[in-house]
């Protein structure tokens, strides 16, 4: 072997050894978000968990407002929590589905997994977007692993700043 074929295949083993770290990376991270998510926030929160977390959703949106659906779908592939898509559109409500495999993997280890947070989150940056009164909810689809949000808005209620 020469030179160059041996630099050659060291550079391809390291990259593929750095392909796997980062996978290995991103698999405790998603592991140690699950502890906090699925354990920890519970454990804290107690039986009002649902509650607070969909506040806590609406003031995360505040804190990152976004001005587009596009920002939106991005911000949620970011924060991990999936990917959102519109699956039926109407004059007062709007219904997204939400997939991934952290979710299919959450609904898998605990059926009763919450997504309220996202739902907060979601209702609140429609609530910027249209300026009226917004306010969303969850049906978790257990056969399809996903989770379904309908958000709806009253057109006769305008936000005051």
């Amino acid at each position: 072997m020469n030179a160059s074929t041996e630099e050659l295949l060291s550079a391809e083993t390291e990259q593929e050894l750095e392909e796997q770290q980062t996978t290995t990376k991103d698999m405790i991270s998603v592991f140690g978000y699950e502890l906090i998510r699925e354990i920890l926030v519970p454990d804290l929160l107690g039986k009002e968990a649902p509650d607070i977390l969909y506040w806590a959703g609406k003031n995360l949106a505040r804190k990152f407002p976004l001005l587009s659906h596009d920002e939106l779908y991005a911000f949620f592939v970011e924060a991990g929590w999936g990917y959102l898509h519109i699956t039926k559109e109407g004059k007062l409500e709007t219904e997204y589905e939400l997939t991934s495999s952290i979710i299919k993997n959450r609904l898998k280890s605990n059926p009763d997994s919450c997504f309220r947070m996202e739902t907060g989150f979601l209702a609140q940056q429609i609530q910027s977007q249209k300026k009226v009164i917004t306010e969303a909810y969850e049906e978790i689809h257990k056969k399809q692993q996903s989770v379904k949000i309908i958000v709806k808005w009253d057109k006769k209620d305008p936000v005051h700043d």
